[in-house]
């Protein structure tokens, strides 16, 4: 089981991945203006790997975008890839 919880610290937030209880993996951001964020950092840790956790770590972020309109610019690499693979998420990109 996935569970994720958004952290919201003013400037900065963070999604933290639990995955059957134990935390697996997070994702930073930081405020850019009133309408966007940047992913700096997506990471899972190794043992965790090969599951798509981090996948699910980037779309959280995009439907918090959707949420809360806000336009997402993805620095981290894997956060970039992400974006680049899915049209889907196309939306939110800024």
């Amino acid at each position: 089981m996935i569970d994720i919880k958004h952290l919201n610290h003013g400037q900065k937030g963070s999604f933290d991945l639990y995955y059957e209880g134990t935390k697996a993996g997070n994702m930073t951001y930081t405020s850019a203006g009133k309408d966007k964020i940047i992913i700096d950092h997506t990471e899972v840790s190794p043992e965790y790997g090969g599951k798509g956790l981090a996948k699910e770590l980037v779309f959280a972020g995009a439907a918090y975008a959707r949420e809360n309109g806000k336009k997402i610019i993805p620095l981290c690499t894997y956060a970039k890839s992400t974006f680049e693979k899915h049209r889907e998420l196309h939306d939110v990109l800024a």
